[in-house]
């Protein structure tokens, strides 16, 4: 079956593109070593991320600073790796580094405050009662690459005005010029994108202002605005004075940075990439040819859920951005500080695993671990941990990782997704209450942007709403009363799959690919999902495939007069697809095999490694020819967090989140077998704050 074999085989498209934190004292042969140390790992690709710990002898955009790029870039052509430049000195983007800045100050970030007292250089706009409206340079900064370049830092360097034409023109030209200049024959090829990171109209650490720029109050009047009227933005209050004004920073937003970022990539054949400020900001995600968000800091978790706030739009935002503008790809940028309990490099696969499922089932097809450290030296360990990649205690077996990320890329890249529902819906105001019933009750929906509606209609005849060709056979949110002919009904028949009793963690994406049928299912709870599932439509043969283990197999279900009924079983942190097959191909697929589940071993610790933060165990098992008759012996119990199990000697695999499963038919003799199991734990027992369990439990 095709599908199967891609799958189980997902080409170097699908890589997961670390950020890659160049924050060392760099050398060319470390470099390399790293390089050559990822492709092994699965991984094939990098973003070359200029990062806080570089010393001062690298300058940025220096001669030196492009020497160690040009290694980087010329070993990922000799690995067939691809490389994705990033567009600043750490971040937010627009600045690079401050120098657009440097010498020309009038090109500095801008705002406008309400104030009662004027300073030297502020421009007077209004005056509102015994206040000033007036227009000063934000004095916002951006973490640079230097230690002295931190937030409040005296060297932390001043942002450019991302709404001023001349300051996104010398940007560009001190960045994006300055890397063409340099690595021209490598574009398109081995360089396949630049990365912009959360760029920032007024720069970090601003308080009381609002972003404005040197010619926006000539803009706004034209278009009919009253400064007065802004005034009312410093009490919390709207009138269509501020709306004016958030409607038209948004678009010079749009028009003066993203386009001409866009514009550029595209015309020296590569991708705009990245992601923009906020996570429901959906409307400048037009200006990308990759589409992006970014999950950082545990604003979405297993603990907290992945419903709740602006943030659990975020993954949402950028596949429907994409599937909109005929995008085949969009990114997340995941994983950056995302610790448990505020305690750095508390991150477990645990975590990892929920967060890739959280972002795949929603339709994220390209994944950016945030991140690999070039150097964990020092304080270095401390900016931003953890490190997700090579420094981390996973990294031997990485490739079960990156081969995980590669098969859900695969997945749910050039997929059809079934979406009965349009949410139409404002930047930054993606609706997340709106929207979390339709998750709960697993049924598909697609984000509609006010800048889209325009190209909408509804059928007369049936009261669908109908976008780019797509019809929708409902619309919620449309309090404005934009489509009032339009269904606005949710109904059971809506479902990508009905479950009974209910199962209000289950997400399901339902969506063709390749010619074939599909549900994603995931389990975002933290307890065991039992229910009888419906495949709505279905009359034919059902697959199985375990995406994490890479095995496909029949999946037993009944007819029933409203489909395929099929009864589910998924722990937490699993994942399934389900697939409709023919006949032949059902028969091709292995049964499932039997599972004889052993009595939990009874573990005694024999060794510690405090510095490795490992714990060694040991146990007996008896087993008797009737456990190893027929099926799969499966030797299970629960600890803290990752598990290397050996069965008489031989290795038996490793396993990252309780409960630990270990399949070992070929492993055990009738009689008394031995065990040993190396529990290894969190990092934060080693860099952060406080100690966290592990071992056996």
């Amino acid at each position: 079956m095709k599908l199967l074999e891609m799958l189980h085989s997902p080409g170097d498209e699908y890589t997961p593109i670390p950020f890659w934190f160049l924050n060392g004292n760099l050398s060319g042969p470390e470099i390399i070593r790293q390089m050559e140390d990822f492709a092994a790992h699965g991984v094939s690709g990098v973003v070359l991320h200029p990062r806080m710990g570089l010393p001062k002898r690298i300058k940025y955009l220096s001669k030196a600073y492009f020497s160690y790029i040009r290694t980087a870039v010329e070993t990922a052509e000799r690995l067939g790796m691809t490389v994705v430049l990033y567009d600043e000195g750490m971040y937010p983007s627009g600045s690079a580094n401050g120098q657009v800045v440097q010498g020309h100050p009038e090109l500095a970030s801008e705002g406008i405050t309400l104030t009662r007292k004027m300073q030297s250089g502020d421009e007077l706009l209004a005056q509102v009662g015994d206040r000033f409206l007036v227009v000063r340079k934000t004095g916002g900064t951006m973490r640079g690459i230097h230690w002295d370049q931190e937030d409040g830092e005296i060297n932390a360097p001043l942002t450019a005005d991302l709404l001023n034409p001349a300051a996104v023109d010398r940007f560009i030209e001190l960045t994006h010029e300055a890397y063409y200049r340099e690595f021209k024959e490598y574009f398109g090829t081995t360089i396949k994108a630049f990365f912009t990171d959360e760029p920032s109209i007024m720069g970090r650490n601003v308080r009381g202002m609002f972003a404005w720029s040197h010619d926006f109050a000539e803009i706004f009047t034209q278009a009919g605005g009253n400064l007065a009227g802004l005034a009312e933005m410093f009490f919390e209050r709207e009138n269509d004075d501020t709306r004016l004004y958030e409607r038209l920073i948004l678009e010079r937003e749009g028009q003066v940075y993203y386009k001409k970022l866009s514009d550029w990539c595209a015309s020296h054949g590569i991708c705009l990439m990245g992601h923009p400020h906020q996570s429901d900001d959906i409307e400048v995600l037009k200006y990308f040819h990759i589409p992006g968000q970014d999950l950082v800091l545990r604003w979405v978790s297993p603990e907290k859920g992945g419903l709740k706030g602006m943030d659990s739009t975020m993954a949402k935002c950028s596949a429907d951005a994409a599937r909109l503008m005929g995008r085949r790809r969009n990114a997340n940028e995941c994983f950056g500080a995302c610790n448990a309990d505020n305690n750095p490099w508390q991150f477990s696969g645990s975590d990892m695993k929920w967060y890739l499922d959280w972002l795949a089932v929603r339709g994220v097809n390209l994944f950016v671990p945030h991140a690999f450290y070039y150097s964990i030296d020092g304080k270095r360990k401390e900016e931003r941990p953890p490190d997700v990649g090579p420094n981390n205690i996973w990294w031997p077996y990485y490739h079960r990782w990156s081969g995980y990320m590669r098969r859900l890329s695969c997945l749910m890249t050039d997929a059809d997704l079934h979406t009965p529902v349009a949410v139409l819906c404002k930047n930054r105001a993606l609706c997340p209450e709106v929207v979390a019933p339709l998750f709960e009750s697993q049924t598909g929906f697609q984000y509609i942007p006010e800048s889209y509606w325009k190209d909408c209609t509804v059928d007369d005849q049936t009261h669908e709403l109908i976008c780019q060709g797509k019809r929708y056979q409902t619309v919620l949110n449309d309090a404005e009363n934009v489509f009032p002919q339009a269904a606005r009904q949710v109904t059971e028949a809506m479902a990508d799959c009905l479950c009974f009793p209910a199962a209000p963690a289950l997400r399901c994406a339902h969506f063709i690919r390749g010619g074939v049928e599909c549900w994603f299912l995931t389990n975002e709870g933290n307890r065991i999902i039992e229910t009888t599932l419906t495949l709505p439509g279905v009359t034919g043969r059902v697959g199985k495939y375990d995406i994490w283990r890479d095995e496909a197999f029949r999946q037993a279900s009944l007819q029933a007069q409203d489909g395929a009924q099929i009864r589910l079983y998924m722990r937490p942190r699993q994942s399934r697809l389900l697939f409709t097959c023919s006949e032949e191909e059902f028969e091709a697929l292995p049964v499932s095999p039997k599972r004889t589940w052993l009595p939990k071993p009874k573990f005694t610790l024999v060794g510690r490694n405090t510095f490795e933060c490992t714990r060694t165990y040991t146990a007996t098992l008896e087993v008797t020819a009737e456990d190893l008759a027929e099926g799969i012996p499966m030797i299970t119990f629960d600890g803290y967090d990752m598990a290397e199990l050996r069965v008489n000697g031989q290795d038996a695999g490793v396993s990252f989140w309780p409960t630990h499963r270990f399949e070992v038919k070929d492993l055990l003799h009738e009689g008394e077998n031995e065990l040993e199991v190396t529990m290894t734990g969190s990092l934060a027992n080693k860099y952060g704050i406080r100690a966290v369990p592990y071992g056996v439990r």
